[in-house]
């Protein structure tokens, strides 16, 4: 398993935001995560916390671009993703020297990203999420979360498929956090093996989430590493292939003594 490094380059992220939003702050995180083990780094222009609002493809591009190309200057063999919904942004970021999609939406919010992905030869990340950033939290509702966030992934992976994406190119992740309770993502962690059976690299991202705090009784968020921790251990258990986090050498050390 490999680590993705979360790079918020946003004013509003839950857990960083306003920290990097200067592209030479972004950029020296960027190294430092590289330093401490990250596989990949993702580049977030948008935050897609609950309650949210949209951010214009203007802005991100303007937001990641320079990051993205200055660290690929300094670091050419650098693997980046783009954290986008936008295929204009996604076009942005490629052409810049990203070599993945982070769609949250699993190719549903832009009709053109699938031809963006498709032309590029881009890797994507499918992910699942029930409803939309600003009013996912209200009520989420599945009756059976594992085997519904598990049929989406392959219906999702297939129309990827369908568009002229190669297999080998498409990996998958649940959504943890994303229009889901405590007890979805409790549920989606116990059931991992469903969707890690369905044969893609699965993608799993609970670093510093809010159900961590309600577990643990804190609102202090470093005091959601352990949490953080033990949910990329359940994930490495249950065969996820990359675990995206904000705590780079914690996490490596933890894939390191599993």
């Amino acid at each position: 398993p490999i680590v993705m490094g979360i790079l918020n380059v946003t004013p509003d992220s839950f857990s960083d935001g306003g920290a990097y939003l200067d592209p030479e702050a972004a950029i020296g995180r960027a190294e430092q995560m590289l330093a401490e083990g990250a596989a990949l780094i993702d580049v977030g222009p948008e935050s897609t916390r609950p309650g949210s609002e949209p951010v214009s493809a203007e802005e991100q591009i303007r937001r990641a671009v320079p990051v993205i190309a200055g660290l690929i200057q300094r670091r050419p063999n650098a693997v980046i993703s783009i954290d986008t919904r936008s295929a204009v942004v996604a076009a942005a970021a490629l052409a810049a020297g990203a070599a993945i999609v982070n769609d949250i939406s699993a190719l549903r919010d832009d009709s053109e990203m699938a031809a963006v992905v498709a032309r590029t030869g881009a890797g994507i990340v499918l992910m699942h999420m029930q409803g939309t950033p600003p009013t996912m939290q209200q009520n989420p509702h599945y009756a059976d979360v594992v085997a519904e966030v598990t049929g989406f992934l392959r219906q999702r992976a297939a129309y990827a498929e369908s568009q002229g994406m190669a297999r080998e190119c498409i990996a998958i992740d649940p959504g943890i956090g994303f229009g889901k309770t405590v007890e979805h993502n409790l549920a989606l962690l116990r059931g991992l093996d469903m969707i890690v059976a369905l044969g893609y690299p699965v993608v799993v991202g609970a670093s510093r989430k809010s159900f961590l705090a309600k577990l643990l009784g804190t609102s202090n968020m470093a005091e959601r590493l352990p949490g953080s921790l033990a949910c990329g251990f359940r994930a490495i258990a249950a065969g996820a292939r990359v675990i995206r986090v904000h705590d780079v050498l914690p996490t490596r050390s933890l894939l390191a003594l599993f």
